[in-house]
């Protein structure tokens, strides 16, 4: 403190930017102190803890987690960005992550909070075993620290995205040849789905999930148009969002869904192949850099360097015969 305190002041030469950081230390000090009480209050309040046995709607390896964002509640609204558009991009995000819960976008941000703090309280506590960092060097440092606490679970949720949208992009194929099995079978739409979603219960767990949950929306009263933009809204892959653009047009013209499925089937199978072959075509130009910079040059050692080790010698056995 002390360090710091003296830093601005031979920064400017006066005392009052080292009474403005004792104030500011202060009040962030204070704030740290009565969030931390309402964290408290809120964690031990009967009131809530009697809602939440009677509502009894809560799975028991959840129930930390609950127990964790209904203590956050009071101080939700300073962590949760304010503009709308952020927010809506942060849940969408997260429901193509897979989680759809109400509580994710809070947990989210409080992860993001309490990573941002803790990197920010371990780079001030290094300062004890680096005494030659000087104050400013250990300022950068901690925002810096602070810094990647606040990227790190956005680069998580980045990759959670990435992985999860792989394995249904994986699994849309099969997916589809089943449905066009399934409707040409006779069964109509929503028992098609529920056929395939059984189907794919254990082989493509994440695809089999969001189909079961159309066909819940559907049983429940949801109109299938809905319900199939909200499969294309949550995995946000644009072979899904053709196929839920086609099954919606095909339900208002009531055309053949059959007919539908199996023309879009074999130009997926198309566009697959051409995927492929892209994918082929792409090789040669990709091995270019490994051949250059790793097998050629091994190439040249073994096959030119004896001729190398040869002439060396020879050269130096003239060069010696040539001394008097």
């Amino acid at each position: 403190m002390e360090n710091i305190t003296g830093f601005f002041q031979s920064m400017t030469g006066t005392e009052i930017p080292r009474l403005l950081f004792i104030v500011a230390a202060g009040a962030t000090a204070f704030m740290l102190a009565l969030g931390a009480s309402f964290v408290f209050i809120a964690a031990t309040d009967p009131v809530r803890r009697r809602l939440g046995r009677l509502a009894g709607q809560v799975e028991p390896e959840h129930k930390a987690v609950a127990h964790f964002l209904h203590a956050l509640e009071p101080v939700n609204k300073y962590l949760l960005p304010t503009e709308e558009k952020e927010r809506s991009h942060m849940e969408r995000k997260l429901a193509f992550a897979g989680f759809r819960s109400q509580n994710a976008l809070p947990l989210f941000y409080s992860i993001k909070t309490a990573l941002a703090i803790l990197f920010l309280c371990a780079a001030l506590a290094s300062a004890a075993w680096l005494p030659q960092v000087t104050t400013a060097q250990l300022f950068i440092f901690a925002l810096c620290a602070a810094f990647i606490g606040l990227i790190l679970p956005n680069l998580a949720l980045g990759h959670l995205v990435k992985r999860r949208q792989k394995h249904l992009r994986d699994a849309f194929p099969d997916a589809l040849d089943m449905l066009v099995v399934c409707v040409e079978a006779g069964l109509g739409l929503t028992a098609s789905i529920q056929r395939v979603a059984e189907e794919l219960r254990f082989s493509h767990p994440e695809l089999a999930a969001e189909l079961s949950l159309v066909t819940a929306e559907m049983r429940a009263g949801v109109d299938r148009e809905v319900a199939l933009k909200g499969l294309a809204a949550r995995t946000g892959l644009e072979d899904i969002h053709g196929l839920v653009s086609l099954l919606i047009q095909t339900l208002k013209f009531g055309t053949s869904i059959a007919d539908t499925l199996r023309v879009y089937a074999e130009e997926f199978r198309d566009k697959r192949m051409q995927a492929a072959e892209e994918q082929a075509a792409k090789i040669g130009t990709k091995l270019v850099f490994p051949l250059v910079l790793c097998l050629f040059p091994a190439f040249f050692v073994v096959a030119i360097g004896p001729a190398v080790i040869r002439l060396v010698e020879v050269f130096s056995v003239l060069g010696d015969k040539a001394v008097p």
